[in-house]
């Protein structure tokens, strides 16, 4: 009988691609709530090399880039930078869509 993997394991392999991070990670930025967006950035960063790696890749201890990631952590946008660039990926800003006015 072939080994079931669990959800979060099938998540983590799914967010080795670049594009499935991207838009993994969009999807929690739209949902609009910090803690949701901190644990899919841990999430991809698990997936992406582990704190380990990343705390050499961003120059970042790996202390620090738990506690960033927290529920309750406040990262500076610079170590957001850091650890995006470090994964692949980058910020962009794009327009909301147009809305609809009543009159």
């Amino acid at each position: 009988m072939s080994k079931i993997s669990s959800y979060q394991e099938d998540l983590i392999e799914s967010l080795k691609d670049p594009g499935e991070a991207a838009a993994y990670l969009n999807a929690a930025i739209e949902e609009g709530d910090r803690a949701v967006f901190l644990l899919a950035l841990r999430n991809v960063a698990k997936a992406r090399g582990g704190m380990a790696s990343l705390a050499e890749k961003t120059g970042l201890n790996r202390e620090s880039l738990y506690r960033m990631l927290s529920k309750k952590g406040n990262p500076e946008i610079e170590s957001v930078y850091a650890l995006l660039h470090a994964v692949g990926l980058r910020l962009a800003v794009e327009p909301e869509a147009q809305r609809t006015q009543t009159a």
